[in-house]
């Protein structure tokens, strides 16, 4: 399986951090929080990872270069202009191969999140080792958060690991999810496309699963939130 990490976001709320410096590269206790995951990732097997870029792109390459000082393979799938996270898939595709993957967020911080479990959450077979028939497969897999206090509104409610628009109780997604290549068919390589229509849409179709993560996580969505998750360092912790 192979991963992907979104990088390519301006991440306009965080300036003036962000005017110099891309937001993945951003640090949280001494490390950038797109190198948090590509530890973790490793750490699971999962070595071969491609990274979108757009803002300061430049910076997120001489980075971390090819990903052999982690033990990973990286790619880049370079970006003009930002072209959202369905988007940013669709470019990347020739890069991902024609199996189901794992995308994550470039600007959370989860420390903690085992991506070994993702391996199998978009299986071929039933339980029993059958094939399912094409049209039942899961065309993705969401990971599911506690809902923050920034976004108390929730994103998606659960049923019998089933992702649903209605219902209560409502989680966030927590920007890690797994996706069969088809499920970005639609979009044209290069055109811009945001990833949560596409969800609501397969939703609704009973085609998208997920489960709930209770581990750390945050979105450092703003400085506030960065300067919350470093505050233990400044203290001498």
């Amino acid at each position: 399986m192979k991963a992907m990490i979104f990088a390519a976001g301006r991440g306009e709320r965080m300036r003036p951090l962000t005017d110099t410096c891309p937001k993945p590269l951003l640090k949280v206790r001494g490390r950038p929080l797109i190198v948090w995951h590509i530890l973790n990732l490793v750490r699971a097997g999962l070595s071969d990872i491609v990274i979108n870029h757009a803002h300061l792109g430049h910076m997120i390459e001489e980075t971390l270069g090819d990903g052999s000082q982690y033990g990973a393979k990286l790619v880049y799938s370079a970006e003009g202009n930002a072209l959202e996270t369905a988007g940013g898939i669709a470019k990347a595709r020739h890069l991902l191969g024609d199996q189901p993957f794992v995308a994550i967020a470039g600007d959370i911080y989860c420390p903690h999140f085992d991506f070994s479990k993702v391996r199998d959450v978009l299986e071929d077979n039933d339980p029993w080792g059958k094939p399912y028939p094409a049209g039942d497969r899961d065309l993705g897999w969401l990971y599911l958060v506690k809902n923050p206090a920034h976004h108390p509104q929730g994103d998606f409610a659960l049923a019998n690991f089933s992702i649903t628009n209605h219902g209560e109780p409502r989680y966030t997604f927590s920007g890690i999810g797994v996706y069969r290549p088809e499920l970005f068919d639609t979009i044209v390589a290069g055109d811009s496309a945001k990833l949560a229509p596409i969800l609501r849409e397969f939703a609704d179709q009973g085609k998208i699963g997920g489960e709930v993560y209770r581990g750390d996580w945050t979105d450092v969505g703003t400085i506030a939130r960065l300067e919350q998750l470093n505050a233990p360092l400044k203290a001498g912790s």
